[in-house]
């Protein structure tokens, strides 16, 4: 269910600010992204996980509070990342 490494690497390469950026909040954000589409597909087939269905929600309300916060603080790049993420907002 979690992401390879080789996914996580290109989705740190696409979402990164500089050259040492492995934990800002666009690509915190793109990675729980990644992480909550590979559990919506895993729970096509498994409708009874409800402990994995708990955890689907605690990383969407870690995902729209860190949302809030890039909203709130860089306006332009918020934009650019729910346009590239394809998100509703």
């Amino acid at each position: 269910m979690g992401l390879s490494p080789l996914e996580k690497q290109e989705l740190i390469k696409k979402f990164k600010g500089h050259e040492a950026d492995t934990g800002s909040c666009t690509v915190q954000i793109a990675l729980l992204s990644q992480r909550i589409e590979k559990l919506n597909e895993h729970f096509s087939s498994h409708k009874k996980d409800h402990s994995s269905r708990r955890g689907l929600l605690k990383m969407v309300g870690l995902r729209r509070k860190l949302l809030n916060y890039l909203k709130d603080s860089d306006r332009d790049s918020y934009q650019k990342l729910i346009g590239d993420l394809g998100l509703r907002k």
